[in-house]
C-alpha cells in the first residue's frame, strides 16, 4: 500500500487539509472537530496525538490517542523534548466519548486494510511518543472491530459496556409503556414534581450563550470528585474553555436546572448526531446541597424525546450505572479493551 502516515499534535499543528470534509463523510461525532481537539488537549496531562493516513491527497483513516504517563501530576504534559525518554504509553480513546472507537476509516477499506492501518498507526505514534513509550492501550473497541486489534502478544478483554437505547417508538408514551410498571409510574411522578416545583427552572437549547463556562466546569469537577477516583483514569480536566466552546455549538443541546434565585443545580449536554446522540457530561449539586434527587431522570426523558422527535436510530448514555440505565430501557452494548506492549507494535 502507498499510504502516507502523519502524526499531528492538535495543540500546535494546523488543521489538515480536507479534515472537515472527511469528518462529514464519516458522520463523525462532533468531538472530532479539530478546534475542539486542540482546546481539550492544551491543558491536559494526557494530550492528544492525531494520526492520519492518506492515499495520495485523500484522507482514508484517522486514529486519536492520548499520551499518558504514570506521574500523578495534573499539569499539562509535553509530547516532545526530554519527556520522550520517560515512561509513557498511548491510549486510543476520546477522553469523554467512551462509546465509540477512537478511529475513523474510509468505507472502501476492508478489514485487512484497516488492520494494517492500525499497525502502522502503532508504529508511527510510538515513534513520535519516544523511546520511553511502553505500548498502546485501546480503550473502546466494539465486538465487530475487536479482530482489528487482536493477535499474537495482544491482550483483548471485555470491559464495562456502553448503554444504548434503540429507537423503536412512535412517541414518548411508547417508550414509557415499554418500561416496568414501577419505573413508568416513578418517572411520571418525578416529571410531575419537576413541572410543579417553582424552585426548579429548566432551560434547554442549542448554541447557549447565557451560561458561565467556569461555573459549569466547577460543578463538573466537584461532581467527579464526589464520586471518588476512577481506577487507571489518565484523562485531564474538562476546562471552562472547552465547555464554553461546546455549549455554544448548534449541534449541542445543553439543559440547565436553576433554583428560583438563579443558583445552578445541575446541567447536562447532549451531543447531537445523525444516528446516535450521546449524553456526554452530567453534573449536579449533591442532594444535600438543595437540588431535587430526580433531576437525572428528567435528563434521560429529554434525551429519549430528542431521539424520537429527531428520528435518530439510537441514544447513548455512556458507561457506568448499568442496572439503573437498563431499568430505563437501555441495553448493554459490549465494549472491549486491548493492550499492545511496545515490542508487539514492531511485528
Amino acid at each position: 500500500m502507498t499510504w502516507t502516515v502523519r502524526v499531528l499534535d492538535p495543540r500546535t499543528d494546523p488543521e489538515p487539509a480536507g479534515w472537515a470534509a472527511f469528518l462529514e463523510t464519516q458522520q463523525a461525532p462532533l468531538t472530532w472537530d479539530y478546534g475542539l481537539l486542540g482546546i481539550e488537549s492544551r491543558p491536559s496531562r494526557s494530550p492528544y496525538l492525531l494520526t492520519l493516513v492518506s492515499d495520495g491527497a485523500e484522507l482514508v483513516a484517522a486514529v486519536l490517542a492520548m499520551v499518558c504517563r504514570p506521574s500523578p501530576s495534573a499539569e499539562p504534559a509535553s509530547v516532545g523534548g526530554l519527556a520522550r525518554w520517560g515512561p509513557r504509553w498511548l491510549e486510543v480513546q476520546h477522553a469523554w466519548l467512551s462509546c465509540y472507537p477512537a478511529w475513523l476509516f474510509a468505507e472502501a477499506l476492508d478489514a485487512d486494510a484497516r488492520r494494517e492501518i492500525l499497525r502502522r498507526f502503532e508504529q508511527a505514534a510510538c515513534r513520535r511518543t519516544g523511546p520511553g513509550c511502553l505500548g498502546v492501550v485501546y480503550r473502546a473497541v466494539t465486538p465487530d472491530t475487536a479482530g482489528l486489534v487482536a493477535g499474537r502478544g495482544r491482550l483483548v478483554r471485555e470491559v464495562l459496556p456502553a448503554l444504548v437505547l434503540e429507537n423503536t417508538f412512535a412517541d414518548l408514551d411508547g417508550w414509557l409503556a415499554a418500561l416496568s410498571r414501577n419505573r413508568r409510574s416513578s418517572l411520571r411522578g418525578q416529571l410531575r414534581k419537576i413541572a410543579a416545583d417553582p424552585d426548579v427552572v429548566v432551560r434547554a437549547g442549542t448554541a447557549r450563550d447565557d451560561l458561565d463556562p467556569a461555573e459549569l466546569a466547577a460543578m463538573l469537577h466537584a461532581h467527579r470528585e464526589s464520586k471518588g477516583p476512577v481506577r487507571l483514569d489518565r484523562r485531564g480536566p474538562v476546562t471552562a474553555e472547552y465547555l464554553g466552546a461546546l455549549v455554544r455549538r448548534p449541534d449541542v443541546v445543553t439543559t440547565t436546572y436553576h433554583d428560583a434565585a438563579g443558583r445552578l443545580l445541575a446541567f447536562t449536554d447532549l451531543l447531537d448526531h445523525p444516528v446516535t446522540p450521546l449524553h456526554q457530561h452530567w453534573a449536579a449539586l449533591p442532594p444535600g446541597g438543595g437540588r431535587p434527587k430526580h433531576l437525572y431522570f428528567d435528563v434521560v426523558v429529554r434525551g429519549v424525546r430528542h431521539m424520537i422527535e429527531r428520528r435518530r436510530k439510537f441514544l447513548a448514555l455512556g458507561r457506568g450505572a448499568t442496572e439503573l440505565k437498563v431499568s430505563l430501557g437501555f441495553s448493554p452494548s459490549p465494549v472491549f479493551g486491548a493492550v499492545v506492549p511496545r515490542p508487539v507494535t514492531r511485528w
